[in-house]
């Protein structure tokens, strides 16, 4: 009443086991892919916020409230503090800056400009780029700043 092993009869069963044993798995086990998927999602989907950096600029500090998020990616210009000029992450001579403006926004659905200027940067090289911007057409300009600035009592209204 046991259970056990049935043999068929011959005398080639040692020969049959080996063949048997040595023969290839016909099925893939994906778990282990499936898990190093999730691992790699998960690493990626925390990481991506991390890699929108921009142009190193020291933003002044302002009490400004923060513009709306738009759902195309903003065309930004960034004035460093050693005074060059980048249009998004690439550095553009001042030559080239308007009509490469130009080409980037015919392109694009939103006429909105941000503009991002180092805080050492001197006031007139600031005005000279919002100046540049209004005489080629582009009048929705954002200046971004960082908040947590002074409010020279702006909250004092009441």
């Amino acid at each position: 009443m046991g259970a056990g092993v049935m043999r068929k009869a011959g005398g080639d069963s040692r020969r049959r086991r080996r063949r048997g044993a040595a023969a290839a798995m016909s099925e893939i086990n994906v778990t282990p892919f499936v898990d190093v998927m999730l691992v790699l999602l998960i690493i990626f989907m925390v990481a991506a916020p991390l890699m929108t950096v921009g142009v190193p600029v020291e933003l002044p500090k302002t009490a400004a409230a923060a513009l709306p998020t738009e759902q195309e990616e903003p065309l930004t210009i960034s004035l460093t503090a050693d005074g060059r000029i980048m249009v998004m992450n690439a550095e553009v001579p001042e030559g080239e800056f308007i009509p490469k403006l130009k080409a980037i926004a015919a392109e694009r659905q939103s006429d909105k400009v941000f503009l991002r200027a180092d805080g050492s940067l001197p006031y007139e090289r600031v005005a000279q780029v919002m100046g540049a911007l209004s005489a080629a057409g582009f009048n929705n300009i954002g200046f971004v700043t960082e908040g947590q600035g002074p409010d020279f009592g702006a909250d004092d209204r009441g």
